[in-house]
Order: C-alpha cells, then sequence, then structure tokens
C-alpha cells in the first residue's frame, strides 16, 4: 500500500512520450493546414466563377471559364491543381464544374500524408453537345 501512495504524477519516461506524442501532432498539423488552405482558396475561386457565370447567365464557351480559373489560380498562388484540371462537362443534373485531385506533404523521410479533394459545382449555361 505505501509504495502506491508514493507512485504519484508522470515520470520521465511519460513526459517524454507525452511531449513526443504533442510533437507529432504539431507536425502534422504544420504539414497539413497548408494543404486545407489551398483547398479552401480553389473552392472559393470556383465558386466566385460559378457565381459570375450564373448571374451573367450569358452563355460562356468553356475556354472563357478556364481562362477565368487560370487568371484566378495564378492570383491567390493555387499549388496542388492546375487550371486544365477542372472539368466543364454535362450531367444529368445540368452543367458541372468539377475536380479531383489528392494532395500530397511530405511528413518526414519517405512518409507523405495524401488528402483526396473533390467536388462539383453546378453551372447554368448551355454547352453545345
Amino acid at each position: 500500500m505505501n509504495t502506491l501512495h508514493k507512485q504519484r504524477g508522470l515520470g520521465l519516461f511519460g513526459f517524454i512520450f507525452l511531449f513526443a506524442l504533442i510533437g507529432f501532432v504539431a507536425l502534422v498539423l504544420v504539414k497539413t493546414v497548408p494543404l486545407y488552405m489551398n483547398q479552401m482558396t480553389l473552392k472559393r475561386d470556383l465558386h466566385e466563377v460559378a457565381n459570375t457565370i450564373n448571374a451573367n447567365g450569358a452563355d460562356e464557351d468553356i475556354s472563357e471559364i478556364r481562362r477565368d480559373v487560370e487568371k484566378r489560380f495564378d492570383i491567390d498562388y493555387i499549388s496542388q491543381i492546375e487550371a486544365k484540371d477542372i472539368m466543364v462537362r454535362r450531367t444529368s443534373k445540368g452543367v458541372m464544374m468539377s475536380y479531383d485531385y489528392e494532395a500530397r506533404a511530405n511528413l518526414f523521410s519517405n512518409i507523405f500524408i495524401v488528402i483526396h479533394f473533390a467536388e462539383d459545382i453546378p453551372l447554368r449555361i448551355n454547352v453545345p453537345g
């Protein structure tokens, strides 16, 4: 009974494990936050392009949509995906602007963090076809 009473709190190895765990979580956060920030900027840019197209109500060519997306990507330094990877296609739901990509960040050595992003954004334009 007396030995259990003396063993309170964390020992040296407990503190080392706790700091290693906190350090690992901090490393993962430092590596993944820029990927999510890039994704949020990408999403905002594409929604702004879609809102502009939907507000105009005019028939825009797919090449014009790509140019608008490319300009916004250049301004906002989108680095994980290129404008040519944004697809504009006709689906059963109408015309959609969509993307599907994986963002990677090197955690350490040969271990990577891979995050998959995909979204379909509806457009109200008339595409011949």
